[in-house]
């Protein structure tokens, strides 16, 4: 099942000004040798300063973004906290989803859930995992089987990346809410950013999947890493408060020894300190398998979005990673 945004325009930024420099960097990798990119798009300040279409996709093409959603979700966590739904991070998954008292899952910090660290038998990279994220999607009861997941660490105390827990903070924010997550967003994110043109599956219970499945243009995607860059303001309106934003992207686990295009992971945000030009550049960033990103530079005032079909081949992300850099290189400083 999906939730639709059917209006027929994205949240189109400003008219562009298009940076020579930067539009000769995005114009090389035309001639990548995987036809698989589909669009970069730069903002400064909030505007279009280089954007390039590949391999025929277009202004208006909606992609799936994989793994980048969980870093939506992370954002509709903060909205429900400021909105009154939720108290904070600090409270159980059971304070909202009170079915899973007693459970594995019931008993994990909501802090814990979106940085990986429940504590439960979940990990995408092993297939034998009992909570692997394709035993998640083959599911025919998603809340039985979180409720079955059983736990081999105490929360807190080791990251393990799995779509597990960003289902379950999308879960909880639909109880918190008293509607699925993509209704929630649809009214308190992405109208107010502008966004008319989505899709966001959810589960056959009708719970948005937190763990990614989310389509949007590649103007759209900026549009979200526009606002993150602003710490919650876009174009002079709150979407989330600043203090939200500032926690979710502070890295919280260092994942550097597990994953060589992050070194910090926050709230589902991952975050590095880019070397450019002999100068240090931080970067914090959604990823989403095939090298799907947005990259927020706040000392360059800069937001990438990138989108890309690489899905399962590693050089999708190492690709994205070269763009961003490439970018950097020639940007503003």
């Amino acid at each position: 099942m999906l939730a639709l945004g059917a209006a027929a325009l994205c949240a189109t930024a400003p008219a562009p000004h298009i940076d020579p420099a930067l539009d000769k960097v995005l114009a090389a990798f035309k001639h990548d040798d995987h036809p698989d990119l589909r669009v970069v798009v730069v903002l400064h300040d909030g505007r279009v300063v280089a954007e390039r279409y590949y391999n025929g996709e277009t202004a208006n093409t909606l992609h799936d973004i994989r793994s980048a959603g969980k870093s939506v979700t992370a954002l509709m966590v903060g909205i429900a906290i400021d909105r009154g739904k939720m108290h904070g991070v600090d409270d159980t998954v059971s304070t909202y989803w009170t079915e899973s008292k007693g459970s594995a899952i019931g008993d994990v910090a909501i802090r814990d859930v979106l940085t990986m660290r429940s504590g439960l038998a979940a990990f995408d990279e092993d297939p034998a995992s009992p909570g692997n994220e394709d035993k998640l999607d083959e599911a025919p009861d998603s809340l039985a089987f979180l409720r079955s997941v059983p736990r081999v660490d105490p929360p807190g105390s080791r990251y393990r990346y799995n779509s597990l827990t960003a289902y379950t903070a999308g879960l909880v924010v639909a109880k918190a809410t008293g509607q699925s997550m993509a209704d929630f967003a649809r009214t308190s994110l992405f109208r107010p950013l502008g966004i008319r043109r989505w899709e966001w599956a959810s589960d056959a219970a009708g719970y948005t999947k937190g763990q990614g499945n989310l389509s949007l243009t590649t103007r759209d995607f900026a549009a979200i890493g526009e606002m993150v860059r602003g710490e919650g303001l876009y174009r002079g309106r709150r979407i989330v408060s600043a203090g939200w934003i500032r926690d979710a992207l502070a890295p919280k686990v260092s994942i550097s020894a597990s994953d060589p295009y992050a070194e910090g992971y926050g709230y589902f945000w991952y975050s590095k300190v880019q070397q450019i030009n002999g100068k240090p550049v931080p970067v914090s960033f959604a990823s989403g398998n095939g090298g799907n990103k947005i990259y927020v530079v706040p000392s360059r005032h800069m937001v990438v979005a990138i989108t890309s079909s690489a899905y399962g081949h590693g050089y999708g992300q190492r690709r994205s990673e070269a763009i961003l850099k490439a970018i950097l290189a020639k940007g503003r400083p």
